[in-house]
């Protein structure tokens, strides 16, 4: 999608979230492996609202049955090559059901996988099973470029400035696609900046006994 280029020739490690099922699934996450990057699958799940369509193949829907939800789990991981960890795309509904998560995470859990929670709804319920569970997980705090315009992203990134000066780390999520090059673009100016006071690290470098102390 667009973007994606520009985003994995950033001169930062990333964490690149990839949709399964898609024609260019595995070659963006062998890429993405190649030049240093995790990895996790982007795993589609039913939103409250929103277009179906943006949803793509395989979805998590609250309407599957246990079995269903686990084989599509299984197969999406199966499908993105070299994955230490999985995330939600959209899933406000799907995020908020505990049946749902439950089978969700303990997929997870079998196949050592962490999760990122996107926080696409305040009423999650992630942190909460995944702590029942045993499963290692860390959650969004900032968006990007929930709004595709060049000023809202640069506000952004100053709200991330502002929260690492009170916290010790901070997730910030970004898309390719309709804001893909608004926000490599951004990035890319603003790395120079950002890295006089901040480091940039994946998902798994923060180091599993920090991702775990976050699903508290």
């Amino acid at each position: 999608m667009k973007g994606t280029e520009q985003m994995l020739e950033l001169p930062v490690r990333l964490t690149v979230a990839v949709m399964p099922f898609l024609p260019t699934t595995r070659r963006d996450a062998e890429e993405a492996h190649a030049k240093g990057h995790d990895v996790i699958v982007h795993m589609p799940m039913e939103p409250v609202r929103g277009n179906p369509k943006w949803l793509g193949p395989n979805a998590i829907l609250t309407s599957l049955s246990d079995g269903e939800i686990r084989e599509r789990v299984e197969k999406a991981i199966a499908d993105v090559p070299h994955a230490v960890g999985m995330n939600n795309h959209m899933g406000s509904r799907a995020t908020a059901d505990e049946r749902v998560m439950r089978i969700v995470l303990l997929v997870c859990k079998e196949k050592g996988l962490f999760f990122l929670d996107s926080r696409t709804s305040h009423r999650s319920v992630v942190s909460k099973v995944a702590a029942e569970l045993g499963v290692p997980t860390i959650r969004n705090d900032v968006f990007l470029d929930d709004v595709y315009s060049a000023r809202h992203v640069a506000r952004q990134l100053g709200v991330v400035l502002e929260k690492l000066e009170k916290d010790e780390k901070c997730v910030v999520i970004g898309h390719v696609g309709p804001p893909g090059l608004i926000t490599s673009d951004a990035l890319k100016s603003a790395i120079p900046q950002l890295q006089k006071k901040v480091k940039f690290v994946t998902l798994s470098q923060l180091g599993p006994d920090l991702v775990r102390k976050a699903a508290g």
